[in-house]
């Protein structure tokens, strides 16, 4: 799941820190794919509050995303949209089966906000509210060699706000673009883009009458979990 679906398991969670610990994962890919961090293997070392916080919130994320890619609600959706655009990528190096995956994870994103069910807003909030100084020491932890050049996309992250563009659906297939040019160049050229557009845009509508099962099969999940 992307940023604001898995924040929203915990849209009313008064903790900023537990808050950023629930899209911490994606924060550092996007910063630099290359990180790999495993804090939850090395529970013991995070003794403060806030750290702990973080790390409880990162073991959210695990959970949801574990439950959710190996959901009958995302191979029924992921198989759809891949079968109706692998035409339109036949000669591009683009693997339909990323597209899909992205692409479904962004709508549910803009699904969210559409319906009104989640604010880009409050997340934002969270994060400016989090304990900057127990996430580098979180961080450091977790030998993570570059926490300047984290913070320096944290900030960017914080100030472009970009996660509210999702609110129009015309918007989603520039993010799948943004995404597939951050792994290979020029991966689509603008007829495929209004293709891939018309076709996600079809199956977006789709996805509106019945994208609330999946939120509620996790929440289930997340309740037998409360250690989480």
């Amino acid at each position: 799941m992307n940023f604001l679906s898995h924040f929203y398991f915990d849209r009313h969670n008064s903790d900023p820190n537990m808050v950023l610990g629930t899209v911490l994962p994606d924060l550092v890919k996007n910063a630099r794919k290359d990180w790999n961090l495993h804090p939850e293997k090395k529970e013991a070392l995070f003794t403060g509050p806030a750290e702990k916080s973080i790390l409880r919130g990162w073991k959210r994320h695990l959970i949801v995303d574990r439950y959710f890619h190996n959901s009958g609600f995302f191979t029924k959706h992921t198989y759809a949209i891949r079968t109706a655009i692998a035409p339109v990528l036949v000669h591009s190096l683009v693997r339909p089966s990323f597209v899909a995956h992205i692409a479904l994870e962004i709508m549910l994103d803009s699904i969210l906000l559409t319906e009104d069910i989640i604010n880009a807003d409050d997340l934002y909030t969270s994060l400016h509210q989090s304990d900057r100084t127990s996430l580098d020491s979180f961080l450091k932890l977790n030998r993570m060699d570059d926490t300047a050049h984290f913070f320096k996309f944290f900030d960017k992250f914080l100030e472009v706000r970009y996660l509210s563009s999702y609110r129009e659906a015309h918007h989603i297939m520039y993010a799948v673009n943004r995404i597939c040019m951050r792994v290979w160049p020029e991966p689509l050229n603008d007829t495929q883009m209004l293709q891939l557009s018309a076709i996600l845009l079809a199956h977006y509508e789709e996805l509106q009458k019945e994208y609330m099962r999946i939120f509620e099969e996790i929440n289930e999940i997340l309740i037998a979990n409360q250690e989480c």
